[in-house]
């Protein structure tokens, strides 16, 4: 696998497709740390370690508004394997409106983009979530 954020966001979005409460993702650092900002953020109800697997795999509980209608709208993978987007600390985008997230890995770890902006570092701009 090549991507494998690319991967973790396809999979949260083909399962918000079909209505599931959640779905399995291979586990890594920086796939932790974007479940912790979604979960901070409101997007997703909760993440876990799931034990028993061959490999270590992470569940993301997925959020719904009255049962029906997903929290998140949409996802977009921005700096991919070919092509890295980077930002400066003044280049950080708004999603939406302010309605999204932007999230950066930067210097200091994983981050939105309104923590990165506060905290004054750029980084590689990861995705957008709405």
């Amino acid at each position: 696998m090549t991507d494998p954020i690319a991967d973790m966001l396809t999979r949260i979005r083909n399962a918000l497709a079909v209505r599931h409460e959640g779905t399995n993702v291979p586990a890594s650092k920086m796939k932790m740390g974007i479940a912790r900002i979604l979960k901070a953020e409101g997007f997703i109800r909760d993440y876990e370690l799931v034990r028993g697997y061959r490999h270590p795999t992470m569940r993301v509980h997925l959020a719904y508004i009255d049962q029906r209608q997903p929290v998140i709208t949409g996802l977009k993978r921005v700096s991919k394997p070919g092509l890295r987007m980077y930002v400066g600390k003044g280049e950080i985008p708004r999603v939406y409106g302010g309605i999204g997230i932007a999230i950066l890995s930067t210097s200091q770890g994983l981050m939105t983009g309104r923590e990165a902006w506060r905290a004054g570092v750029g980084g590689e701009l990861l995705c957008y979530v709405w």
